[in-house]
């Protein structure tokens, strides 16, 4: 774009925790890692100083359908951003002595998760979503299942994960088209594709979870089956779960934080994916008032199902999607990283303006059906992490949304 004086670059790949078993849970998430401890003729500290050394900054993420890496720079920074990521992904040393160190990270990442009762509580309710199936196990894997990975383990499963047919190579800013076509070729354009075979279709079982700690504050998840990233319901799902808890003005919030006082945060959240969608609600509350909030929060979506959303809610959710959405177009991360999903999930690239007019045409019976639609199954999946009195609610909220 004319006049842009940064630049971003990420590779993204459609593989991540979905493409694991039981015995390889974590896998994916530890091979990124890994990546970063040598590739090319980089080691761990040229990774980064070659990067930080040009102003730039570099990250990756792994989720439960894809693996990103990225890197922001200043113009001019794309030959050195194209040659650092194509040897992490397809270049790394994967030195014996890291993987046992990085195991060793791994495993006190796992721990610190668990000591985290906010970030526990969404893997109790995934667990309970999505039992014995790979979205219902933890990104991190466990200790178990990370111990049999060695050197030669991991490179079949880099080898497979990493697979040229399933990645795109998405840049955004301060870019030239032909410099970025030419360097994706010679970095990324002659590697031999390793084809996966496809997961199985996630199926939502529902479930309750409960762990009691001593602590102050109950962290509540509640969960239901909702549209996938591909379903044409996925726009009203979007609106109706910013008008359910997307913000101060949300029903929930106001519900259950200004009006009756029973919960500090309060939010609710639609987690796409390709082939199966999750709608959650998310609170920290105190454990003796967990079972109120928890009628609170099924009364809020029942009624959204039952009449739909009014003028107002339904008018402020679009301007806050639609200015979002806008705004993130301001971000050449945003945009590359945007663009790299669509094209794994859609082939092609969505405009921004097609996007804003599917949000605005929805309509309040849209709304409506979309809320309907997710509580139709009868299916639920809870998690309340905290004090002994808080462990009812999860009983509570399927109970006031289904009897």
């Amino acid at each position: 774009m004319p006049g842009l004086r940064t630049l971003a670059l990420t590779v993204a790949v459609r593989g991540g925790a979905k493409w694991e078993s039981e015995a390889t849970s974590g896998w994916s998430h530890c091979l990124e890692h890994l990546v970063f401890k040598g590739a090319g003729d980089m080691g761990a500290r040229e990774i980064v100083e070659r990067i930080e050394a040009e102003g730039g900054s570099i990250n990756a993420a792994t989720g439960y359908e894809r693996t990103s890496f990225e890197v922001r720079a200043l113009e001019g920074g794309l030959p050195l951003a194209m040659q650092v990521l194509s040897d992490l992904v397809f270049r790394p040393m994967l030195d014996p002595a890291e993987i046992v160190r990085e195991k060793d990270v791994v495993a006190q990442e796992i721990a610190e998760a668990f000591d985290t009762p906010d970030d526990h509580v969404f893997e109790m309710a995934q667990t309970r979503a999505f039992a014995g199936q790979p979205l219902g196990r933890p990104i991190l894997g466990s200790v178990a299942s990370l111990k049999p990975i060695d050197r030669a383990s991991i490179g079949v499963w880099r080898a497979r994960l990493y697979s040229p047919d399933r990645m795109v190579v998405a840049a955004s800013g301060a870019v030239d088209e032909a410099e970025l076509l030419a360097l994706a070729e010679r970095w990324f354009g002659d590697q031999a594709a390793a084809p996966a075979e496809e997961p199985d279709t996630p199926r939502f079982t529902g479930g309750d979870a409960a762990l009691t700690r001593r602590i102050e504050q109950a962290n509540i998840v509640f969960q239901l089956p909702a549209p996938s990233a591909l379903d044409p319901a996925y726009a009203a799902t979007r609106l109706m779960s910013e008008i359910l808890g997307g913000g101060m003005a949300s029903r929930l919030f106001q519900s259950a934080r200004e009006e009756r006082g029973l919960a500090y945060a309060i939010d609710a959240y639609h987690e796409p994916y390709e082939n199966a969608g999750v709608l959650g609600i998310y609170s920290g509350a105190s454990a003796d008032r967990a079972v109120e909030l928890a009628q609170v929060c099924a009364a809020e979506l029942k009624a959204l199902a039952d009449t739909g959303p009014t003028a107002a809610e339904l008018s402020r959710a679009k301007a806050v999607l639609n200015a979002g959405l806008w705004m993130s177009d301001e971000s050449p991360a945003a945009r590359a990283g945007r663009a790299a999903a669509q094209v794994l999930l859609f082939g092609a690239p969505i405009a921004s303006q097609t996007m804003a007019d599917r949000t605005l045409a929805q309509t309040a019976e849209d709304v409506r059906a979309a809320a309907a639609g997710c509580l139709a199954p009868g299916l639920a999946a809870t998690a309340v992490l905290g004090p002994k009195a808080a462990a009812p609610a999860g009983a509570a909220f399927r109970d006031a949304l289904f009897s």
